[in-house]
């Protein structure tokens, strides 16, 4: 039987990390748009983090495995990237919560930007971080409990080739710059290619994911 409490706090998850992919084609989007989505993020988010209080209920509590301390701090890194976003964009905002008048300035829009790149790397870091639990649920969700060689190496090639291109398309995208706040000439041609521009960050996500899995699975085989 499905996890249905499971299954709705992954569909809640993955809906809140598309409106963060689609709040970054800015561009493409105009301002109106792009603030409508970050106030769904936002309020999806508040629902993720309900769902999970019992969690953050612990937070205080001592870790016993290498690999749970990093989870909570890589949490707490995350909630601060999330709250600077917030903040931020409260600050600059010009139509959903332009009556606060906060006046936000350039600093406001360039700690907007900032934080906004490191939540995406650091949702794909949380995602790794869970990335067997999601697979023990869709296996689970399609019966397929029986272990396969086949589909193993079937799907470790796939996160091979997305990571592979995730590291190329990290370089097309100058993150490197974004998450140092250095000036980044990139400017994507939404007229020319519109879908190239998601692919390209859906592989840089797949890269942290993929990355922080292995990584993870490397180091419970060292304990």
């Amino acid at each position: 039987m499905v996890n249905i409490t499971f299954l709705w706090r992954l569909l809640l998850a993955f809906c809140a990390g598309a409106l963060l992919l689609l709040a970054l084609a800015y561009y493409w989007l105009e301002n109106t748009t792009h603030e409508w989505i970050g106030t769904g993020l936002f309020a999806l988010l508040i629902g993720h983090n309900l769902l999970h209080r019992r969690w953050w209920g612990n937070v205080i509590q001592p870790r016993r495995t290498p690999d749970s301390r990093l989870d909570r701090a890589l949490s707490l890194s995350l909630l601060t990237s999330m709250l600077a976003l917030l903040f931020s964009s409260l600050a600059i905002s010009q139509t959903v919560f332009a009556f606060l008048r906060l006046g936000g300035g350039f600093s406001a829009r360039q700690i907007h930007i900032f934080a906004a790149y490191w939540c995406v790397v650091l949702v794909s870091v949380h995602l790794g971080f869970r990335w067997q639990r999601v697979m023990q649920f869709v296996r689970h969700a399609l019966h397929l409990h029986a272990d396969s060689k086949a589909r193993s190496w079937g799907l470790r090639v796939a996160a091979a080739a997305i990571a592979t291109v995730g590291l190329q398309s990290s370089f097309v995208m100058e993150v490197g710059s974004k998450l140092t706040l250095q000036m980044s000439l990139e400017w994507w041609d939404f007229a020319q290619s519109t879908l190239g521009f998601f692919l390209r960050w859906l592989s840089i996500l797949g890269l942290y994911t993929t990355a922080t899995h292995y990584a993870l699975q490397w180091m419970r085989t060292r304990d």
